[in-house]
């Protein structure tokens, strides 16, 4: 059990075990304080000296911009059993900026070493759900799925692709963050199949046979052959099987274009596979989102536009200490009401 910072010399008490073999911080750590920065343990030493530590406060957290609140929940989960009270809004609502997103009420003490961590879970989460957002405007009614784990470290990929799910993604592709989204993962078969076989054809037939009768069979078609001809070979052998055909046509080859979707869409209808759906995949932005969508393709994998969006800067500032409004300068003193605020605890 790792305990929680309280003082300076708390940190010499922490130990890095040579058969450590991640760098990312454990839920524990977390919890205990560990990842806070070093300033706020050096504050409660000063307010200790002073006897001021407990002093009774309120503190409010804004954003420096507009966008989606995420990573709500894990700020209360890590609050849960302290003596505070909290007024938050939810995860999957807006907000604009310098709006009251968090209130904290209660002693100083009990919350000073978790700012750092609190503006961070709500920065990342929240930046990534309001890309996440922006991605789901562009899609309108068509499906869009998160695949960005792979851009992130794996500490922090079920966290960003859960808050692209609050943003407004049909499905994540991480099983974890698929999991902790009430949902099961989406994916079908990478390119490293088709190389390792040699031909899509076969990949695409096994896979028919050992998917589940209700699985929705998607195919890539962009490995060996030409996208269309390879689109149509698969769909004939899996003789009204095949859900839809997955473009990722690589940057080296200039990418998916609107051209080879409406080639795609009209060459498939053409040979009887209107029912055949157009995937679409690879460096996706909700302007190519758009324009790809009036070409005919029916959804989407979004990865790095999300995995990739800025945090959205956080500010915590304390509000009132022992009854009287304080601010620093340029800042106004006192709670800073906002009608999206529910009192948690």
């Amino acid at each position: 059990m790792i305990k929680e910072l309280k003082q300076l010399s708390d940190i010499d008490e922490i130990e890095i075990s040579e058969k450590r073999l991640l760098h990312s911080a454990t839920h524990e750590e977390i919890i205990g304080g560990h990842t806070t920065d070093v300033y706020f343990l050096r504050t409660l030493d000063i307010l200790n000296h002073m006897n001021l530590s407990d002093s009774e406060v309120i503190a409010e957290i804004f954003p420096r911009k507009p966008g989606v609140m995420a990573g709500m929940e894990e700020v209360i989960n890590l609050f849960k059993d302290k003596p505070l009270e909290l007024w938050a809004i939810d995860e999957g609502e807006t907000f604009d900026k310098k709006d009251t997103i968090l209130r904290i009420k209660g002693k100083y003490s009990e919350f000073a070493i978790f700012e750092t961590t609190i503006l961070g879970m709500l920065a990342s989460a929240s930046g990534w759900a309001t890309a996440s957002r922006t991605v789901k405007e562009a899609c309108g009614d068509k499906f869009f799925l998160c695949f960005g784990a792979r851009h992130v470290h794996p500490s922090v990929a079920p966290v960003m692709e859960r808050a692209a799910v609050i943003g407004g993604a049909g499905g994540a592709s991480c099983i974890l963050a698929a999991k902790l989204s009430g949902i099961n993962p989406s994916g079908t078969v990478p390119h490293s199949a088709m190389l390792v076989v040699g031909d899509t054809l076969p990949v695409a037939l096994a896979y028919d046979k050992i998917a589940a009768p209700d699985h929705n069979r998607i195919v890539l078609v962009d490995t060996y052959k030409d996208e269309v001809e390879e689109a149509i070979r698969i769909a004939k052998a899996l003789n009204g099987n095949l859900y839809g055909v997955r473009l990722d046509t690589p940057s080296e080859r200039g990418g998916v274009t609107p051209g080879l979707v409406r080639e795609m869409r009209a060459k498939l209808d053409l040979e009887g596979f209107g029912n055949v759906k157009i995937f679409v995949s690879g460096g996706l932005t909700p302007d190519r989102i758009r324009l790809l969508s009036e070409a005919g393709a029916d959804s989407f994998g979004v990865g790095s536009y999300i995995s990739g969006a800025s945090p959205i800067d956080m500010t915590m500032d304390l509000k009132v200490v022992a009854g009287k409004a304080v601010a620093k300068r340029g800042r106004i003193p006192g709670v800073v009401e906002n009608p999206k605020l529910k009192k948690i605890k």
